[in-house]
Order: structure tokens, then C-alpha cells, then sequence
């Protein structure tokens, strides 16, 4: 199939567009794109390669590339060589045109994505460039890292949770972060809509040497949760054994903050 040819659209079924950050090969993405087929009309465009920790970057300074793939079933799909963003980007201008998606899927993640890891996280930031096109989104990741992660605990979830939100709609300018817990002998308690926790990575930078003797730095770190013992965050949600949700927009003004600097406007800024 080439970039003009489409798989005819059933006018009566909703109209999906699935993207990730982990490839378009990732296990993750072939878990969404199989529930998926089960609400409605499907159309991926995802990266050709991973892209975790890329966040919103987008592609300015060289050429993207675009190619339609057949991996999938019953699917229009496409691999891009730009980030997660720009996949959402191409998606909705070039590849669907004058076909307007009724929901954006981003997932399903091969790693949380709770707490501040929503603002490293490529495939959150193609949900959320989703929400800044007016279009309802939600990001899937499983707390589990490993390439062959088993994803089969949590399909009920993500297809309950997708039906839900095209039949109650996804409030404008937002985009669900949903986070599952990784397979355990213990079953999901349920979903907990919640804040995202106060937390941070402590990076650590070991200096190392490779094989011919150069040195060069590796990044690791430690999570530091601050909210460790509240109980309406994601973190203690998933720690749990909980599904969190978390509601996220991308005006990332602090409103409370502005009454309390704007007396700067009448002082001498050095």
C-alpha cells in the first residue's frame, strides 16, 4: 500500500489514530492497535525508531519521512522517522486530511509515566499535542520496562477506558495520562482518578571510559517521591495496585503565581 491507497472507513464506527514512543514494532503498540480494532476505525502513524524521553521535541532542521507499513490488519498504518509530536502533527495535516480522528491513543508504553515523568515522556506528549489540536486524547503506559512485557492484564482496562471517553467525551484542552501497574499474583484493585504526584528524579552522572580509553558520562539517578504517603496520587494509585488517571493540560501557566509577581512591572528589572 502506498501513501495515496486507504483502507475504507466505516462512517458508523468512531475514527482512532494510534501513535506511540517506543516504535512502531513495540508489543505495546500492537496491544493498542488490537483493542483498538475493537471500538472502532484505525489509522497509526508512529515512529520508525524509539523515541523515549524525547517530550514534545518536534522536527525543524531535517527532512521527515513517511512510509506506509503493513504490519497491522485492517489498519492504514505509517512509519515516521520524526518524534511522537510530529507523528500527531503529520497525522492530523497530511495523512488524515479532511478525515478528522475522534480520538488520539498513545501507548501502550513499555514504562510508567506517572508523576513527573509526563514531561519527559514521548508518548504523553503525542496525547497532548493531540489536546492542542482540539482533538480528545489519552496516553496507555505499563509500569513494566522489559521489551516482551506482558500486556494482557491490562486490555480490559484500556478498552473500558477508551469507550468510556468517546461516549462521555474528554474535556477540551486535556489529555488522560492512564498508568498501569506490571503483572503481579495480585489482580488490579481498580482506576483511581488522580493528581500527578509532587516527585522528581535525583540524577547522578557516573564519569566512565569505553574501550579505546575516552571518557564520556552516563546518566542514572534515584526517584524521590515528596508526596510518598498521599493517597490521591498516582504514584500511591499504582503502588497500590491501582490504574491511575490523571487529567493534564498544556497551559503550563502558574495562575497563583501571577498576582504575586506582578508588582515586578513597576520595579527596575536588572
Amino acid at each position: 500500500m502506498n501513501l495515496e491507497e486507504t483502507i475504507p472507513i466505516d462512517p458508523k464506527r468512531p475514527l482512532i489514530l494510534v501513535t506511540n514512543d517506543d516504535g512502531i514494532t513495540s508489543l505495546g503498540i500492537r496491544t493498542l492497535v488490537e483493542v483498538m480494532l475493537k471500538l472502532g476505525n484505525v489509522v497509526v502513524v508512529a515512529p520508525n525508531s524509539p523515541q523515549s524521553g524525547m517530550g514534545h521535541a518536534i522536527t525543524i532542521g531535517e527532512p521527515l519521512r513517511l512510509y506506509s507499513t503493513e504490519l497491522f490488519a485492517e489498519v492504514d498504518e505509517y512509519e515516521c522517522s520524526g518524534t511522537p509530536a510530529d507523528c500527531v502533527k503529520l497525522a492530523k495535516h497530511y495523512v488524515l486530511k479532511d478525515r478528522a480522528p475522534d480520538l488520539v491513543v498513545s501507548g501502550i508504553n513499555h514504562g510508567s509515566n506517572s508523576s513527573i515523568s509526563v514531561l519527559y515522556s514521548g508518548t504523553m506528549s503525542a496525547a497532548i499535542e493531540a489536546a492542542i489540536e482540539g482533538i480528545p486524547a489519552i496516553g496507555f503506559s505499563l509500569c513494566d520496562y522489559r521489551e516482551q512485557a506482558n500486556f494482557e492484564h491490562v486490555k480490559e482496562y484500556v478498552y473500558s477506558i477508551t469507550k468510556m471517553a468517546l461516549e462521555n467525551g474528554i474535556p477540551k484542552g486535556v489529555a488522560l495520562n492512564v498508568n498501569f501497574p506490571a503483572l503481579s499474583d495480585v489482580p488490579i484493585k481498580g482506576v483511581k482518578i488522580c493528581r500527578q504526584a509532587n516527585a522528581k528524579w535525583q540524577e547522578k552522572f557516573d564519569y566512565r571510559k569505553d574501550p579505546y580509553g575516552r571518557g564520556y558520562l552516563w546518566m542514572s539517578g534515584d526517584f524521590v517521591n515528596f508526596d510518598h504517603d498521599k493517597e490521591d496520587t498516582d504514584e500511591w494509585a499504582l503502588a497500590n495496585n491501582y490504574v491511575s488517571v490523571v487529567p493534564c493540560q498544556y497551559d503550563l501557566t502558574s495562575y497563583p503565581a501571577l498576582e504575586s509577581i506582578a508588582h515586578w512591572v513597576n520595579q527596575e528589572v536588572v
